[in-house]
């Protein structure tokens, strides 16, 4: 199938504004030579001013009519990059590649391992990591609309190079593999059993698989909510984890031991949140499909882990109960908000996030609406679930 034709049914979205970036060395620079190139795509690099090797790359993924300098503007991660230090990969399709220049995550050749633009992403990872001092041990991967469903058959295809990814407004792994199969996806969505979303990726590469955080607006006419359900049952079952969040808040859902987020923003159309401000948690700047509702580059960073310099673990055990433990005396279980567990000495807070004392399991954000169950397996030692 040409990729010229059109792409009315596959994420079409109206050119973004570009605002001029702050005043520094460090710019968004094109990138040529970095491998073989099947899908056709253009390479875009960041890095931060004084930034040393071995340090975290992040992959963006634009949507469809957007490009990487447009993303790199208004996004918000650039912020982040240059406060946490770790470096920006950019990929960018082309009109000559689709016309609305989505990235192809319904095109059968560019979307299994080794092949078209999954293929071309991955060759720039190696010359990041091989040329530009980026550390091949935390490598992750976020995207909005095409871009975002691309982020999961990044994810998908490639689990050994990712140690995590975020899925904005996108769509789950093959739900499509042709132009014509994209409007189902998009409009009404396509259900499948976690057990079948989770072969899907299972038949790419082996484990283990990266945490994802998806991110959806409730009012989203162009990938409609339920896209966000069929992803985190897809992401569940590849990472093994119960279909029931291990904690709950108004727009966050945690899965596992903070395997997989769900944020689901009420009202908002298709896009990406951001939070325009110098908060510490505030980012990006509105456009169009730059949503003014919450800084999700600051949430996915700390998720990632590139708030502290250090990653989070990349499988998802049960905790082991502390050796101190006394195994004649049942366990403690307490279900209350965020904010009482720290008021009660449970759990303590950092960077806006709540995380369980002892196990330092991550139970989401701070403040009283979000909802976690607690127990106690020792001396001072909670795991999230009762």
């Amino acid at each position: 199938m040409s990729r010229l034709l059109s792409a009315a049914l596959a994420f079409g979205l109206a050119a973004v504004a570009v605002i001029a970036a702050p005043a520094q060395a460090a710019t968004l620079t094109p990138v040529t030579g970095f491998g073989s190139n099947p899908g056709n795509l253009s390479m875009y690099s960041y890095r931060p001013d004084g930034l040393s090797a071995g340090r975290p790359l992040v992959v963006l993924l634009h949507g469809c009519t957007q490009d990487a300098t447009g993303y790199f503007t208004n996004s918000g991660w650039r912020k982040f990059a240059d406060l946490w230090g770790f470096q920006l990969l950019l990929p960018q399709q082309s009109t000559a590649n689709q016309s609305n220049k989505c990235f192809t995550w319904y095109d059968n050749a560019d979307i299994n391992r080794g092949q078209g633009e999954a293929l071309s992403i991955r060759n720039m990872i190696s010359y990041a990591v091989s040329n530009l001092g980026a550390d091949a041990n935390r490598v992750y991967v976020s995207g909005l609309s095409a871009g975002g469903a691309m982020s999961a058959v990044m994810l998908a295809t490639y689990p050994d190079v990712f140690k995590a990814g975020s899925i904005g407004a996108g769509i789950a792994y093959k739900c499509a593999t042709s132009l014509t199969q994209t409007t189902s996806c998009q409009y009404t969505g396509v259900d499948k059993t976690p057990q079948q979303w989770g072969d899907l990726v299972r038949a790419q590469a082996s484990g283990p698989y990266p945490r994802v955080a998806i991110w959806q607006g409730t009012s989203d006419s162009t990938v409609v909510p339920r896209n966000a359900t069929e992803l985190m049952e897809q992401w569940t079952n590849v990472r093994g984890v119960s279909q029931t969040p291990t904690s709950t808040g108004t727009w966050l859902k945690v899965y596992g031991n903070n395997d997989v987020r769900l944020w689901e923003i009420p009202g908002m159309a298709h896009g990406l949140p951001v939070d325009p401000g110098s908060g510490a948690e505030q980012c990006g700047t509105a456009a169009a499909y730059f949503l003014d509702y919450i800084c999700s580059a600051y949430h996915d960073a700390v998720f990632f882990g590139l708030s502290t310099g250090t990653p989070p673990p990349t499988s998802s055990p049960s905790p082991s109960p502390s050796p101190t433990s006394s195994p004649t005396t049942p366990p403690v279980c307490v279900t209350a908000s965020n904010y009482a567990h720290v008021v009660a000495g449970r759990a303590y807070h950092s960077l806006g996030y709540v995380y369980a004392n002892g196990s330092n399991q991550n139970m989401g954000l701070y403040n009283t609406f979000y909802t976690t169950a607690l127990k106690q397996t020792g001396p001072n030692y909670w795991v999230i679930g009762c």
